[in-house]
């Protein structure tokens, strides 16, 4: 299960020297190589309810807003071919998401990220076990604060920059109470 998945950065170093021998696909425009999976982003919330319960934690409520920003970003790094938690503007992720989803007055506000790229067959389970792996993620996904979760997982043809023109899922998982 885990072979085929292309682990986060570290991918660009072992997959650089990768031939394809697909036609090229510089004519269509970029936007258009780009989709959603909202089949994985129903898993992965699934996934993370799952390893929540087991924890004897709330489970988390998917939130419109954050999801607006999940899926934005996705499509962003995508898009523009990088890989990391700022925006395409060097915006800082809290500050990327706050604009869709807002301070309530006299509430606690707070957010978190999680991100992984992969080969496009990238599943719930092996995201999630990217992301427990990793310790200020696996910390994301345990945080009891966390009361909402927005998902966005995108599929991108021939993906530019980091992801060296490979095919890629790319998911991003914005954790938020407010």
């Amino acid at each position: 299960m885990g072979r085929k998945l292309v682990l986060l950065l570290v991918a660009a170093a072992l997959v650089a020297g990768t031939a394809d021998a697909r036609p090229r696909v510089d004519r269509v425009p970029a936007s258009s190589r780009i989709s959603g999976v909202p089949a994985l982003q129903g898993q992965v919330l699934s996934a993370i309810n799952d390893l929540r319960r087991s924890k004897g934690l709330a489970e988390l409520t998917l939130n419109p807003a954050l999801s607006l920003a999940a899926v934005g970003h996705s499509q962003s790094m995508a898009l523009h071919g990088y890989f990391t938690h700022e925006g395409w503007n060097g915006s800082s992720f809290w500050t990327r998401i706050k604009a869709k989803y807002r301070p309530q007055p006299g509430n606690k506000w707070n957010v978190g990220e999680n991100l992984v790229w992969a080969s496009p067959e990238l599943s719930a389970d092996q995201a999630i076990q990217v992301w427990l792996n990793s310790p200020p993620h696996r910390k994301n996904l345990y945080a009891p604060a966390w009361r909402e979760v927005g998902l966005g997982a995108v599929r991108a043809l021939a993906a530019p920059g980091v992801f060296k023109g490979l095919d890629v899922t790319i998911l991003t998982a914005d954790f938020g109470v407010r």
